[in-house]
Order: structure tokens, then sequence, then C-alpha cells
């Protein structure tokens, strides 16, 4: 299977480990904004051809599938050239910069018979497998609410991130609702079902930065902090708190509330903690085989990649669907969650969801 990827950064960290261990998997070409940046990666794996421009490595190849992890204002262009050249797609998230590039992709993968991908490698992972199963089983009686807190100090010092920093800048897609909030709205509705109506907001805390070399003024225009509550059709509240102006590093705490127990997962040490209604917590974590994988490197993000790449390559072999993972149809759902934050942060009211 001739894969490109664009986008080297996260390449090196996930894709390119992960796919040594994806049968049959074969890169043959990787773009990057930086042309250093492509041949270095493409030097310490083996790929024979490195561009600063994606569209001529689409030109120049013809490829089985094409892995995006670029700003987000590029997904959906390259997403429609790749599909246009024959190429099925994983592209990283959030999926778009609105909904209606989000189902611009879906349509387009559609019409031409293409497996589409996000890259929620979360739904790959044994720990939330087995939250969302235990909800499909009634183990946890009916959600009653999900609790979920992200807090971080990335962006807490003005003078931490470089000037032009594309996860600052709204316009080119970046922001912690995009970074961090695609990956929870999609499993909430992974585990819970439809959304039915949003309230939060995406707010720009520390507009005011510092080139983290120069000392040079320029301005952030993304979110740095976002909330929002999703009313789940079932009748579940979940809600989702986002921040990286805080002055410590706090991680990524979920918990899930049943009339039959509750569950909490916490990412500093990835442990799955079940209590039945009443009674203590109980230790159930799944521990995920592919960590003993050589060459990746650590993380619940990398290792969860490779089970989401071989769901995909296998899917395209066998010229079926996705079975697991998120679709480009979860995509658009996803998106359509977080634009109603947009509008939300505007009308300070509930966005009811299509």
């Amino acid at each position: 299977m001739k894969i490109g990827i664009v986008g080297a950064s996260f390449a090196r960290a996930a894709y390119l480990p992960a796919l040594r261990h994806v049968e049959g998997a074969e890169v043959v070409a990787l773009a990057s904004s930086r042309i250093e940046s492509a041949r270095s990666a493409a030097e310490e794996f083996g790929i024979p051809a490195a561009y600063d421009d994606w569209q001529a490595m689409l030109d120049k190849h013809q490829l089985d599938l094409v892995l995006i992890a670029t700003p987000t204002d590029l997904h959906a262009p390259i997403t429609l050239a790749a599909l246009e050249r024959g190429a099925h797609v994983l592209c990283e998230k959030p999926t778009a910069m609105d909904a209606g590039e989000a189902k611009g992709m879906l349509d387009k993968a559609n019409a031409l018979g293409r497996v589409g991908m996000i890259d929620h490698e979360l739904r790959f992972n044994p720990n939330r497998q087995r939250v969302a199963e235990m909800i499909a089983s009634g183990e946890l009686g009916d959600i009653r609410h999900v609790n979920i807190a992200n807090i971080g100090a990335s962006w807490a010092n003005p003078a931490s991130r470089p000037k032009g920093d594309w996860w600052s800048l709204a316009e080119q897609g970046g922001g912690r609702l995009g970074a961090n909030g695609s990956h929870q709205v999609d499993m909430l509705r992974w585990w819970l079902g439809p959304v039915r109506s949003v309230v939060g907001q995406a707010l720009t805390v520390l507009p005011d930065r510092l080139d983290k070399k120069t000392g040079e003024a320029w301005t952030a225009t993304a979110d740095d902090l976002a909330y929002f509550t999703m009313e789940m059709a079932s009748g579940a509240l979940a809600q989702v708190f986002m921040s990286g102006v805080a002055a410590n590093n706090i991680g990524n705490l979920t918990q899930v509330f049943g009339s039959k127990g509750t569950i909490t997962l916490d990412n500093d040490n990835e442990r799955l903690m079940y209590a039945k209604a009443g009674e203590g917590f109980s230790d159930i974590t799944v521990e995920d085989p592919n960590a003993a994988l050589p060459g990746l490197n650590k993380g619940v993000w990398n290792v969860s990649v490779v089970a989401a790449l071989r769901e995909l390559t296998s899917a395209i072999r066998g010229g079926r669907g996705l079975e697991r993972g998120a679709t480009f149809e979860d995509g658009l759902k996803n998106q359509q969650v977080l634009d109603a934050v947009k509008r939300s942060t505007q009308s300070r009211s509930w966005v009811d969801l299509p």
C-alpha cells in the first residue's frame, strides 16, 4: 500500500513509528512546509521522496492512502485533492475549519467511494473501549452526567509560543477547542450517542504575546480556554472544561456518572477506576498490547495510532467501510458541535444541533 504523508512533526511522533507495525504499508513520500523537516524525517525513516509542496507530492505519486497532519486550514484542500487523485485519506482533527468544509470532504469521499478516517485515535485505546462497552451493556445504568477537565500551562506564559504559531491563530484553525475539544466531543458522541444542544465559550484569555526567542510582540487570535456543556439526545449532560493558561499542568480527568456506578480515568497514569453504586473504587485498567511494540513513542496517543492505521488499511484492502474509528461522517458531526460552541460564544445561549 503506497502511502504519502503531509506534515512531518506528528508523522515522526506517531505515524511513521506506527506504520512499521502495519503489514504492507510503504511510505513513499512525505511533504512538509519546511523542506528541512521533510528531508530529516524521510532520511530517518527511509522514505525515498521529500517535498515542501504537498500538491507536488500528489502530482508525482500514485498513492493508495494519504495521511494529513497539517494546520486545520489545509485539511479540506488536501483531503479533496487526495481523494480526486484516487487516494483514501486519514485526516487529523479537528476535521476542518467549519461544518461546510467537513461536509464537502464527506460528500467527495462518498461520491468517489473512498475510505475516510478522522484520527480520533482514542477510539482504539482499550480503556476507552472498556468504558464504551460498559455504557452500551448497561453495566453503569443510565448515564446521567460526564465531567471532563483538561488543564495545562502551555499558553500560560505570554512568551511561551513563537510568533506565528498556528496553534494560536484562529485563521489557521488553532485553539484548545479544536486541538483537544474535538477529541472530547468525538469520545462523548461515541460513548453517549447524538448531541441535542450545546452551550459554551471559546475564549482568548491571553491575546498579547511575545515571541519566545526574539521577544517581539504579536497577537494570538485562537482560544486558549474553552468550555461547553452538551445535552445529549439520551438526556445525559456532558461538561468539558479545557484551559491552556493555568499556572500548573493538572492533566486530563474524565468522570462518568451512571445510575449504577461511576468511572474515572486519569490521563496522567491511564488508570481506569470503577465503583458500583454505594461501593468503593477498584482498578479495572486494560493494558494496550501495542504499547510493547518496539520503536513507538510513549503515550496513549502515539500507541493508539497503531490500531487505527491497522483498521484503516484493512478496510481499504477489503473494499469495506470502517468497522471501528471515526468516519468522515463522525468528523462532520463533531465539527457541528465545535461550530455550535463558537456560535454560543457570540450569542451567550444554547445552540441546537441539526
